[in-house]
């Protein structure tokens, strides 16, 4: 794995809100991540989170448009909850390490795991913010992509908007229908230049959670696979938001309660507990 970051890597992403690793697996990692979240998913049938009963590509109650929304990705949150091996990959404390420098922080907890898959012909992703969605905020939350297959131009790759997350804060726009609805909220943004990120199967990305980000359309006939995964740097609190929390877990947070459950955010890393 390619998981050393050198100083001027952290520089950009602290710069521009993302950063592109190539090579980030090698071939035999590649194919040991691919082949452990296609089982993932199988074995969830469709069901996109554990605990509850909604289904990939049935409406969530946060877009308007169920029908177009299920025709963006297929999403499945939190594989590492169901599947062994999954989780095996998603515990990798030298993932965590690079997240923790790349954001700034000492301490990272995984918020959520995601398959994001594109299917043939797939609408695209319009212009969106993730940590408004989730139960904490936090400046400094991050994600990493990883490719399974090459994303392209044609098949669904990502964009980005540099720097768009020294200037957005927690409003929800949600994603939408529209792919400039983001700057009804954000316009001092909309002439912002955006910078394409194709990626071959096994490079990845980094984000900051409040960079401005989308995906085109897949204007193929294939899959575009990947797989994410949301941390939370760790010492947040509880902001009176759902998102994935479960229903029991919920009932006993109150906001700005300490989000320190390792049953649901597990610790992956921290600077005075791990020595890599």
């Amino acid at each position: 794995m390619n998981c050393q970051v050198n100083e001027s890597q952290v520089e950009f992403y602290q710069k521009n809100g993302f950063l592109v690793i190539e090579d980030f697996l090698p071939a035999d990692e590649l194919e040991r991540w691919k082949a452990a979240v296609m089982n993932a998913v199988q074995q969830r049938n469709g069901q996109k989170m554990p605990g509850k009963d909604l289904k990939t590509g049935e409406a969530d109650g946060i877009n308007e448009d169920s029908e177009y929304y299920g025709k963006v990705f297929d999403q499945l949150l939190n594989l590492w909850q169901t599947d062994d091996e999954v989780k095996k990959l998603m515990f990798d404390e030298r993932i965590g390490k690079m997240a923790a420098q790349l954001a700034g922080v000492d301490g990272i907890r995984i918020w959520h795991d995601q398959a994001l898959f594109k299917r043939s012909w797939a609408n695209p992703t319009s212009w969106h913010l993730d940590t408004p969605f989730w139960s904490f905020s936090d400046r400094n939350a991050i994600s990493i992509w990883i490719a399974l297959d090459d994303a392209t131009l044609e098949n669904g790759c990502l964009f980005f908007l540099p720097g768009s997350h020294r200037q957005t804060t927690f409003e929800n726009k949600g994603i939408g229908i529209n792919m400039d609805g983001i700057f009804q909220v954000y316009p001092q943004l909309i002439k912002t230049q955006s910078v394409a990120a194709p990626m071959k199967a096994g490079s990845c990305s980094f984000h900051n959670g409040l960079t401005i980000h989308g995906a085109n359309a897949n204007m193929t006939s294939g899959t575009r696979r990947a797989v994410t995964c949301a941390y939370m740097p760790d010492c947040n609190t509880f902001n009176g938001t759902a998102n994935i929390l479960p229903g029991d877990y919920l009932k006993t947070l109150s906001v700005g309660d300490l989000l320190n459950n390792d049953d649901q955010n597990p610790l992956i890393y921290h600077r005075t507990k791990n020595r890599l």
